[in-house]
């Protein structure tokens, strides 16, 4: 899923491409490979300094990016090669393991591991397949979340005298032709079901008799499906509302004070952003990388200074910020879900009511 390039100020990116642009790690030195503009430039250099042996910093633009850089590494003839960390989106873990792309971490020696919650450790342990199992290894470390997110425009929903709190508004008459789904089959029949009281992972979806219809319905409803350039109609005024991710949102919230977010009430979708260790790699350095973004204090800066939660934080305390939105109440979090590997027939059946909810 190509989730999201961040939108983030021109004086940021350029304080990142300082902080990365000066390596004086060695050539065996740890390499991690980022996500362009997901991390502080400060929180980034403390890390170099913390390590014995500074690690180099690579940085991509996108998910999808990173996935390929692992796949390019496989393909290459065996040689020695230095430790190598990745960002990997959970949705793409999966497949990496699947493919051989990753191996595991040796996470449990790290005195962090225990302090975080059941719910990020269950997200990692999988099967030699990628599917979730109590018995598995630990194939990503998890250090930072956000959500699917309903955006909207306060000076439209002026006029109608109320604003989204849930799914369920995508319905009403009063939005038709105004909002913009993502092209994402997973995304939209999942928070449909949502609105069915069903888990956005159900299995066999096919049988709930209530779905397809109200799949065609909200197609009835949306003024187009887009995964990448949303946010362009949503700050001209073309459209009302947006279905999109909190770290494509909420850096824009800043500047375009028109533009509001909700968690919808009924639950929503979660994502993870992962450390991964590239098939090649073994190293000590791995651990004390991962350990140093679990840190309290690291977790705490995290969350206040980027458009993402650190999985520490639980308590959902930290002072009103553009934050805000992912401070959820503690019943929209435990109803929210992430996207797990679904069955082969489980998959069919969601492409399947994705083609036909599209056909005219």
């Amino acid at each position: 899923m190509r989730r999201r390039e961040l939108l983030q100020g021109l004086s940021t990116l350029a304080l990142s491409q300082m902080v990365l642009g000066c390596q004086s790690g060695s050539p065996n030195a740890l390499q991690v490979y980022l996500l362009r503009n997901a991390l502080p430039p400060q929180l980034l250099r403390q890390a170099r300094r913390a390590m014995s042996d500074s690690p180099n910093l690579k940085v991509k633009a996108d998910l999808s990016d990173l996935f390929q850089q692992l796949e390019s590494w496989q393909q290459q003839a065996a040689s020695a090669s230095p430790p190598r960390l990745v960002s990997l989106g959970d949705y793409w873990l999966a497949p990496a393991i699947q493919q051989k792309l990753i191996q595991p971490l040796d996470l449990e020696r790290s005195p962090r591991w225990s302090t975080l919650p059941s719910r990020w450790q269950d997200l990692v342990r999988r099967d030699r397949n990628g599917s979730l199992t109590d018995t598995g290894d630990l194939w990503g470390a998890p250090y930072r979340w956000g959500m699917t997110l309903l955006a909207y425009r306060r000076d439209k929903f002026k006029f109608l005298g109320w604003t989204p709190t849930d799914w369920s508004d995508l319905w009403r008459p009063e939005l038709k032709n105004r909002f913009s789904l993502p092209d994402q089959a997973r995304e939209v029949i999942g928070l449909t079901l949502k609105t069915l009281q069903q888990s956005y992972n159900a299995e066999n979806p096919a049988d709930l008799e209530a779905l397809l219809p109200k799949l065609k319905s909200l197609d009835q409803q949306v003024k187009f499906y887009d995964s990448t350039h949303y946010l362009e109609p949503l700050i001209m005024g073309d459209a009302w509302a947006a279905v999109g991710w909190s770290a494509d949102i909420l850096p824009i919230l800043k500047r375009e004070p028109e533009i509001r977010v909700v968690a919808p009430a009924s639950g929503t979708a979660l994502w993870a952003d992962l450390w991964v260790q590239s098939s090649q790699s073994d190293s000590g350095a791995i651990n004390d990388w991962v350990d140093f973004w679990w840190k309290p204090e690291v977790a705490e800066a995290l969350s206040q200074f980027t458009a993402a939660l650190s999985p520490l934080l639980q308590d959902f305390s930290l002072p009103k910020s553009q934050l805000a939105p992912l401070l959820v109440d503690n019943a929209i979090f435990e109803n929210s879900e992430f996207l797990t590997p679904l069955s082969e027939e489980t998959r069919r059946q969601f492409q399947n009511l994705w083609q036909q909810m599209r056909l005219p």
